[in-house]
């Protein structure tokens, strides 16, 4: 019985990637934007190796987790799958710092200068340098980490000057809104922030908005990377398992 509800779990990973892909698909297309401009990030936080080895079968390869040890520990179970790609998403605490510069490939929630300094000082020098994301605060909500609009141009230089850090973008968690339009109004500014940074000899190329709750309007704002977790692993909690 065991086995054959692991299969079906497994099935259903494989189903609900394609249902995923399929719904950006089909609002890149209804927003015109150009094919192929919205990557996917798996947001795998409690989900066993084995659903996570089922996307990775149905050809997903970016995986986000929140929580630094578990991250780890799934980096160091599937270092054989030599192309998966570790994001760090959840919020950083500077003890736990160098177990992420050690071996994520991309970092989504820069919020403050002493942990940007941190992770560039411990990434090793054999590694290449560490795809970051700077987290904006765009709601103004007092439990949401990340740097204010206002604050973002300081950090952006800082960033700039440290050598094992590769500025990628901007990454945003707004309060959720009671329709599109008030959620696209709410992107507004930050889409604004990246376009006029993306214009500018900084070159940078990731906008990380959008999870299951809100991906037309991310899509539609210029999103080029949407985190999805549910909709594809299911509401169940694995932590028991990890």
């Amino acid at each position: 019985m065991s086995i054959e509800i692991e299969r079906n779990e497994t099935e259903d990973v494989k189903v609900n990637l394609t249902l995923v892909s399929q719904q950006i698909d089909q609002l890149v297309q209804q927003y015109k934007r150009k094919e192929g401009c919205v990557r996917l990030l798996a947001v795998s936080k409690t989900k066993p190796l084995s659903a996570l080895e089922a996307a990775y079968s149905a050809g997903q390869r970016a995986f986000g987790e929140n929580y630094v040890q578990e991250a780890v520990d799934k980096c160091h179970a599937l270092a054989h799958l030599a192309d998966i790609e570790w994001h760090f998403i959840g919020p950083i605490q500077s003890n736990k710092s160098r177990l992420i510069a050690d071996t994520m490939h991309w970092v989504h929630s820069i919020d403050r200068e002493k942990i940007a300094r941190r992770l560039s000082d411990q990434r090793s020098v054999d590694m290449p340098p560490l795809n970051v994301c700077i987290q904006v605060n765009i709601s103004g909500e007092d439990s949401k980490s990340g740097v204010t609009l206002s604050e973002l141009g300081a950090m952006v230089d800082l960033i700039r000057t440290l050598p094992n850090l590769c500025l990628r973008g901007l990454m945003a968690i707004p309060a959720p809104q009671e329709n599109s339009a008030a959620q696209c109004a709410v992107y507004e500014p930050l889409v604004k922030a990246f376009l006029e940074l993306s214009k500018s000899d900084i070159m940078i190329d990731t906008l990380s908005i959008g999870m299951s709750g809100d991906l037309p309007a991310a899509i539609q704002s210029g999103s080029t990377m949407v985190r999805v977790g549910t909709a594809i692993f299911g509401s169940r909690d694995y932590s028991a398992k990890m």
